[in-house]
């Protein structure tokens, strides 16, 4: 039995699908902070295979990015959100089985890293597809809406996940993360059961090669905004302690506070200037924020720095997701929003091995300024996508 979502105001109806997100991203946050432990001190193996355990999910969805827009726009969001959760139970049951199974530690690894793997699908097909079930319920005209309420329960779901992961150990024992995880994705799915699917809209799916070289421009900006919060997710910490400062943590809330203060405090910021206006002030704010934690004389600068970064980032992606939305065929917006998201996913991924190369021949503080010029470029780039648009749209 589906409830009309029209009963509910637009806002909470859009929040009532975007909450599978949340669902989904408290689940890859639950096994961060205890999974390698295990890994390592439990199974007995290196660094090496504590790091493809955790890594093996980010790039499962990586490479499954294509596939669940295309899934989505064949079969319509709503399945593939529902078969997303499906996915998520099952690796919540694997990685539970990996714990209390008694078994050789190369049997629980498998089970541990087939887990993962499930994970890893089951987020490239919940994070998009609920993006644009919301987006096809209430009409394109409420795409910012829709991401500035699915980038809270992405970074909100994060935050929430890792403190919960190491809270459900040490209470419930390493098994509790497995139960965890499988209850977020079955409850959620017994839910999303009641949700009225999205229409499935009519025309040509076009082949993922033609919707990639179409939303590479945009890709491309994106791309060089999120290595700025890869690099400072992943290399804050050290900063701080060469510098013999500390309270790097209050860098990434303050990133995380002004991130959510800018997407509650300017709903209406895209349809009034417009998406690539609006991303080009964000980055050049991003911009200014990596180049004061590169430059920052004390801790109180660097957290100043942290903020403005976490203003600048708050939009670009919104942004330039309703520009990309504008201009593709409504039958493959699910293909189209995913290509942009793995342009996320690259740069955040490759940030951190990238940047240690930069650690390792220039120091410390010129991952910050490197970021900075990779933020700058993409600034570049969508003033040259404003000045040369698309003639057309996706043909």
């Amino acid at each position: 039995m589906h409830v009309s979502t029209k009963s509910l105001p637009v806002g909470l109806s859009i929040v009532s699908i975007v909450c599978f997100n949340f669902a989904s991203y408290v689940g890859n946050g639950l096994p961060l902070a205890v999974l390698p432990g295990h890994v390592l001190n439990t199974l007995g193996f290196g660094t090496t295979m504590a790091g493809l355990v955790i890594g093996l999910q980010y790039l499962t969805t990586l490479l499954s990015r294509p596939l669940a827009g295309q899934l989505a726009d064949r079969f319509g969001a709503k399945r593939t959100v529902m078969t997303g959760l499906t996915v998520l139970t099952g690796s919540g049951l694997l990685t539970a089985l990996a714990i209390v199974l008694p078994a050789s530690p190369w049997v629980s690894l498998t089970l541990l890293m087939a887990g993962r793997i499930l994970q890893g699908i089951s987020s490239a097909l919940i994070s998009t597809p609920s993006c644009t079930w919301a987006i096809g319920l209430h009409g394109p005209s409420r795409t910012a809406q829709v991401m500035s309420w699915n980038g809270i329960a992405a970074y909100g779901g994060t935050a929430i996940g890792a403190p919960l992961g190491v809270l459900i150990r040490d209470h419930l024992g390493l098994a509790g993360i497995g139960i965890g995880i499988t209850l977020l994705g079955f409850m959620p799915l017994l839910f999303a059961q009641t949700r009225r699917p999205a229409p499935l809209l009519p025309g040509m799916r076009l082949p993922f090669r033609r919707v990639f070289m179409a939303v590479l421009p945009n890709g491309l900006a994106v791309a060089c905004s999120s290595a700025g919060f890869g690099s400072l997710t992943a290399f804050v910490a050290l900063y701080f302690d060469s510098l013999g400062w500390e309270n790097a943590a209050y860098c990434l809330s303050a990133f995380g506070v002004a991130f959510i203060f800018a997407r509650l405090t300017s709903p209406n910021v895209l349809s009034r200037f417009g998406g690539y206006r609006v991303v080009t002030v964000c980055m050049a704010v991003q911009t200014l924020g990596l180049l004061l934690v590169w430059l920052a004389p004390s801790p109180l600068v660097a957290i100043l720095g942290s903020a403005l970064t976490g203003l600048g980032v708050s939009w670009v992606y919104p942004g330039l997701a309703v520009e990309t939305l504008a201009r593709t065929p409504e039958a493959n917006r699910n293909s189209a929003l995913s290509t942009l998201s793995l342009f996320f996913d690259l740069a955040v991924g490759l940030a951190g091995p990238v940047m240690g190369l930069v650690v390792s021949g220039f120091g410390l503080a010129q991952v910050f300024f490197c970021s900075a010029l990779l933020s700058a470029t993409g600034l570049l780039v969508v003033l040259c996508i404003q000045r040369h648009p698309a003639a057309k749209p996706i043909r």
